[in-house]
């Protein structure tokens, strides 16, 4: 079954045809960079776009970057304010005229990892953590998604949040080496295994394909692997999402 994911991140709006079965992606990728605004009515303009590109009739998948409880956001995170409490399903499902799935993109990325990547068949508490404009985080316990372990959102010094201190967006603005990056990425790493003690940690996102540069500054307890799906987990994780609500 082919199914079309879109990742939707702080940067760019990406999306592609899925096979369920496979997990592969059956098209090519197309990106969209995400509105300046991040405001809902602009950055659903560019959903229709990618929708359109892939002359698709299908229900759509989509992963999202904050938290979501039934379609509906509930932090803005890295977006506009009016985004909260926005319904996210509806305001997406109007624009493309099409039913539309809508996760929490981490959720999303771990869909993908743990039922088509290195996460597949682990069994116990695991989470995947993007690295990326913020800090995402899947959880999953014996395979089964725990929705918005939102694990980013940590507060940390002064009114600030772990991500803000520590996300790959935070080591580019700073022009901060690996190993100083690193040692922040660490620190987080710290505190979710202090407060949750997972089984496993998965990294994800774009910054987890140069896992070897920092691999080295990464001390904690809990075993920790690289996912191999890259930029594409998110898609696919999203449009797998569609055949788990259905």
């Amino acid at each position: 079954m082919e199914i079309l994911g879109i990742d939707i991140g702080g940067t760019g709006m990406k999306g592609a045809l899925v096979d369920t079965k496979t997990g592969k992606l059956t098209t090519e990728r197309f990106r969209v960079p995400t509105p300046k605004s991040r405001k809902p009515e602009d950055m659903a303009t560019v959903f229709k776009t990618i929708v359109a590109h892939f002359n698709y009739k299908g229900p759509v998948g989509c992963g999202f970057p904050t938290i979501t409880q039934h379609g509906v956001c509930k932090s803005v995170g890295n977006l506009h304010p009016s985004w909260l409490n926005v319904n996210i399903k509806e305001l997406f499902s109007k624009a493309c005229g099409l039913p539309v799935t809508v996760i929490n993109d981490a959720d999303a990325a771990g869909f993908a990892v743990m039922n088509y990547g290195i996460g597949k068949g682990e069994k116990g508490l695991v989470v995947i953590i993007t690295i990326g404009t913020g800090l995402g985080s899947g959880a999953f316990y014996n395979g089964k998604l725990i929705p918005n372990f939102e694990l980013g959102q940590i507060p940390y010094k002064k009114h600030m949040k772990i991500e803000q201190w520590a996300a790959a967006s935070v080591k580019k603005r700073k022009n901060l080496s690996y190993k100083k990056w690193a040692k922040r990425f660490n620190t987080f790493l710290k505190l979710v295994e202090i407060i949750i003690c997972p089984d496993l940690i998965i990294l994800g996102g774009g910054t987890s394909k140069k896992y070897g540069k920092f691999k080295k500054w990464i001390k904690i307890n809990t075993p920790v692997k690289a996912a191999h799906l890259g930029n594409h987990a998110g898609i696919i994780g999203a449009a797998t999402a569609v055949t788990h609500e259905t």
